[in-house]
């Protein structure tokens, strides 16, 4: 019989067919097996799920758990081991053999092969704990969780009791596991190892084979013997520095554990952070809640499919570069300029200020529900869709590696044009590379508001400003180290129902101070799997740099397919006045740029004749939901003396943002709120003569240039002409722009 049920997770009907692939409300399981009734655990406290037998230390634990595969198959049946630090699972049950076993759960009398009706079966899985951590659900008391450096198995019992002891019985197995070395009973090649051959030379002799054929032969077969032992010792010692690796990660365990990491959290481990960087699990936090780690996984395929967009990163290696010594000398020329001007004093904070409240989730089908029929421009989103940054600082964001443009001065300074359109094209590609797992939206600035950024340990001084409401405008100038840096953006967007396209209006223009200039626009974003799955964005198009002296050059970042492996392509050329390739350029927007003087059609396997242009920085250790670059983390910062500095306008000032930085949500929210509120009257000041303070269009459609007079007002602190746009808007500010 077929039964239809409701998908646990979403509004998705699905049929269970099979006995063995039935979501757990109407599984039913036979006994093919035996177990003696005193060894089933009822799952609770009373069953000691988690401590010795009488039997022995090496109690081994076993029993079914539901276990999430994808959207398509929902939750499924498995039969799980656990043994010696090791939990194993399987569609079919197996006997474990051996009377020591303890059933987990009242399975009595329903024991049999989970799946018998298919003929091929695929082979199940093992986790070793001991190099894996654990962690109970929030939201729902028979659901838990296993992390590892390549899966997360998402886990689900019949009942709350079950769930206790399959975390004690994990507990205790864990605890006993570091007991046994690792290599109790694996011993390495004897050293005297020899091979005999006088029964073979017996034998020969024997059937009237000359002694010197006998002697050519027993050569023959103890240099051979030899070669073989050899390549064993090799494979011995390989095992050796496995096991040696395997030891070094329970260390990290070990000493995670007595830092204060306890059992009973069952949260990822610093060596878990440090292997998986900015990987699947980039999204757990301390102060993300269960129901987030649901969403961000569920979506993803379990181990019995195919993955995709998770490949390994390629690593290049920038020992075999030859640009790599030039990027280290130069950084190092940087930092000795910024501690004999007394920069190294500014010190930027590394982290986010812990969270005042608790975060709670918000289930995006419900906001839908509750607005249905009702005007979505007057729909308040709350701030757990935002990140504690705006748009304007975003802008700035794409300046993080601001470097780059002060080598392409310096190498066009010298007389390398071609070097200087190379760093430009690197600096273009690098403004992505932040955008990797951001899965929030930047605030959106009101009309009028500003942000500055000064830091001179880079020496550049940054300053944008939101100069049209509708259609939003952004206009940005910043001036560095022999260069000026100025644009305005727009973005149109298209939604495909299951997918939001962004392309950027407007073109962003760099100028250094020998009158070469450089013109680009964006390329399109893309961003994936709004209503199911895992968020992604992918950057795809082809960009143009144009040069107004003797280079140009031309990009072309590769759209992401749902087979594509190797996601995050870029591959260009820069060409010279006549059109000829002279240099090419390749790598991933997210990791790093190389380039190879010459045309080469496709990226090459051999990378010792490339030169590295640009890598990205590693990311901060202490990572929370937002996924915010250490660059990134300091832009909101107000640091000593600079509030007193800022005009009224300005970002860090704005009290929704700065309360959710802060983890006061409640308060977050109620501002978002009004300032939403306050922000509608921003098409009425427009209509009313409302005009940009520090930049204005060059012509009547053109694009909006600095004019000057910030920096000298803000050493003077006046901000006289400036409202504070964060307080409630008086009906005299609205109509004292009508007829200006």
């Amino acid at each position: 019989m077929r039964v239809k049920e409701m998908h646990p997770l979403c509004c998705i009907s699905l049929e269970s067919a099979g006995i063995g692939d039935q979501s757990p409300e109407v599984v039913t399981l036979l006994r093919t097996g035996s177990a003696r009734p005193a060894e089933i655990l009822p799952g609770g406290s009373d069953g000691n799920a988690g401590g010795r037998t009488a039997a022995g230390s090496d109690s081994s634990f076993a029993g079914v758990l539901y276990k999430w595969t994808n959207y398509g198959k929902g939750w499924r049946s498995r039969w799980f081991v656990l043994r010696n630090g090791v939990l194993s699972y399987s569609k079919v049950f197996r006997p474990a053999g051996d009377d020591d076993v303890r059933l987990i759960g009242d399975i009595s009398g329903r024991l049999c092969r989970l799946d018998s009706s298919r003929k091929h079966q695929k082979k199940g899985g093992i986790v070793h704990l001991k190099i894996s951590s654990f962690r109970e659900s929030r939201s729902d008391n028979k659901r838990f969780y296993i992390f590892t450096a390549t899966k997360t198995l998402h886990l689900r019992t019949n009942s709350n009791k079950e769930r206790v002891a399959w975390i004690n019985a994990l507990v205790s197995s864990r605890s006993l596991f570091p007991l046994r070395p690792l290599n109790d009973d694996l011993s390495l090649v004897p050293a005297d190892l020899s091979l005999s051959t006088e029964r073979l030379k017996n034998r020969l002799l024997e059937e009237g084979i000359s002694e010197i054929l006998v002697k050519d032969c027993e050569q023959i077969m103890l240099k051979e013997f030899s070669e073989i032992h050899g390549q064993l010792k090799v494979l011995c010692e390989e095992r050796s520095n496995l096991l040696d690796t395997l030891r070094q990660l329970e260390a990290a365990n070990t000493e995670a554990e007595a830092s204060g990491v306890q059992d009973g959290e069952y949260q990822l481990t610093k060596h878990e952070y440090s292997n998986l960087g900015r990987g699947k699990y980039s999204e757990c936090s301390t102060t993300e809640s269960s129901d987030d780690v649901e969403k961000h996984e569920l979506g993803e395929v379990s181990d019995e499919e195919e993955t995709y967009f998770f490949d390994t990163a390629e690593c290049f290696s920038e020992s075999t570069t030859s640009c790599g010594s030039i990027t280290s000398s130069h950084m190092d020329k940087r930092l000795g300029l910024e501690c004999q001007m007394g920069y190294s004093q500014i010190k930027r904070r590394k982290k986010l200020p812990d969270p005042i409240e608790k975060e709670k989730g918000v289930s995006l089908w419900s906001m839908i529900k509750d607005n249905v029929g009702k005007d979505l421009t007057r729909v308040c989103l709350p701030v757990y869709f935002n990140e504690p940054i705006s748009s304007l600082q975003k802008c700035f964001e794409d300046l993080e590696y601001s470097h780059l443009l002060d080598q392409a001065y310096e190498h066009g300074k010298a007389g390398n044009s071609l070097l200087r359109a190379l760093y430009v094209a690197a600096f273009a590609v690098s403004g992505y590379a932040s955008s990797e797992g951001r899965h929030c939206k930047p605030f959106n600035p009101l009309l009028g508001e500003t942000y500055e950024a000064d830091y001179p340990e880079k020496g550049v001084r940054f300053f944008s400003e939101k100069v049209c409401h509708h259609p939003t405008l952004i206009a940005c100038h910043c001036e560095g180290k022999g260069w000026k840096f100025w644009g305005d953006s727009n973005l149109r967007t298209k939604f495909w129902g299951r997918s939001i396209q962004l392309d950027p209006v407007g073109t962003i223009n760099l100028q250094f101070d020998d009158g070469e200039i450089f013109q680009w626009s964006k390329v399109t974003t893309t961003i994936y799997n709004l209503i199911l799955g895992k968020v992604y964005c992918d950057h795809h198009g082809i960009m143009n740099i144009c040069g107004n002296h003797q280079y140009s050059c031309k990009l072309r970042f590769k759209e992401q397919s749902i087979l594509e492996r190797n996601p995050h392509q870029v591959h260009g050329f820069v060409e010279d006045l006549m059109g000829k390739k002279v240099a090419t350029l390749f790598g991933k927007w997210d990791e790093s740029m190389y380039y190879i003087n010459g045309e080469v059609s496709t990226k090459p396997k051999d990378l010792s004749g490339a030169s590295l242009l640009w890598k990205r920085n590693k990311p901060p250790p202490n990572l929370t939901r937002y996924n915010l670059t250490s660059f990134a983390i300091t832009l909101n910062e107000l640091t000593p003396g600079l509030q007193e500095k800022l005009p009224p306008t300005d970002s860090r000032l704005r009290p929704d943002q700065r309360h959710l930085e802060n983890g006061e949500y409640d308060k977050a929210n109620a501002e978002k709120l009004r300032l939403e509120t306050r922000q509608r009257m921003s098409r009425k000041l427009q209509e009313n003569g409302w005009t940009a303070r520090w930049f204005e269009r060059e012509s009547e459609d053109g694009p909006f240039r600095y004019v000057g007079g910030y920096w000298e007002a803000r050493e003077q602190a006046k901000w006289d002409k400036c409202p504070n746009i964060f307080n409630d808007f008086e009906e005299g500010l609205v109509n004292s722009f009508e007829g200006s």
